[in-house]
């Protein structure tokens, strides 16, 4: 299994996983925050065609989000995986293939099992996933205000791990957001701090990842190399040992092995 994000932060979110068994190769788009064409662009410089993704796993309605899903699915016949609130907030819209998925109940797509799981953030009904090959296990977490209980247990068990890092509390504290901004950002339906994702992180059996990526940085209010060294500290590792994904290029391929 590997792993490449096409895009992380405020402008758009993509996140590509792929699995390769004995005769066939899946592959699983979690978001899609783009333009079509700028999707295609992204994707093809990962080496993807749009037409060889297998479905698009839709967190929530967010545009950052959710994107070009529909015209992705209008257009290639992608199957999207979206919760019922999600389907709902977005207008019930008319797509070739959508799946209903919720909370704690695993879904089959090819060579790869995807469990959802509900996170605190301002939306009709979030779903962050854990995807796994059978041997190893990702774990995607971003757009959640707070560490919740049933978050970290889906976490827990996870070989590599995409962690939302979206703010330093200092620098939003001092941004020139308006107030209400700043309260919804830092609050429990909002997005995690840099404090939190490492509480998060020391939670979740740090010893056994094999990848840590830090995500979804908010491109005012926070920086890399904060949101590295605050991850870095938790790992006793060095801040250069942690890879951040850009809002632009993403990341490239990882692979987890």
């Amino acid at each position: 299994m590997r792993f490449c994000s096409l895009g992380s932060g405020s402008t758009g979110n993509a996140t590509l996983i792929e699995a390769r068994g004995s005769t066939r190769t899946t592959r699983v788009l979690v978001d899609c925050g783009f333009s079509l064409r700028e999707l295609e662009t992204r994707a093809l410089r990962a080496g993807v065609a749009l037409a060889d993704i297998d479905a698009v796993f839709v967190t929530h309605e967010h545009g950052d989000h959710v994107g070009c899903a529909l015209g992705l699915a209008r257009r290639h016949g992608v199957p999207l995986l979206m919760s019922r609130g999600t389907y709902r907030a977005l207008g019930e819209p008319e797509a070739p293939q959508i799946v209903f998925v919720r909370d704690g109940a695993a879904l089959a797509v090819g060579e790869l099992e995807l469990w959802p799981y509900t996170v605190p953030h301002d939306a009709r009904e979030p779903l962050q996933v854990t995807l796994t090959d059978g041997a190893l296990r990702l774990g995607l977490l971003t757009d959640a205000g707070v560490a919740t209980p049933h978050l970290l247990r889906q976490l827990r068990a996870c070989h590599a791990l995409l962690l939302e890092c979206n703010h330093d509390r200092a620098l939003l504290a001092a941004s020139s957001y308006p107030a209400l901004l700043k309260a919804r950002i830092g609050g429990r339906l909002g997005h995690l701090a840099n404090d939190v994702a490492a509480d998060i992180l020391a939670a979740c059996e740090p010893g056994r990842l094999r990848h840590l990526v830090a995500a979804h940085l908010s491109e005012r209010n926070n920086t890399p190399l904060l949101a590295a060294s605050t991850l870095a500290a938790v790992l006793g590792t060095r801040h250069d040992d942690i890879v951040v994904a850009d809002p632009l290029a993403g990341f490239g391929w990882l692979d987890l092995v």
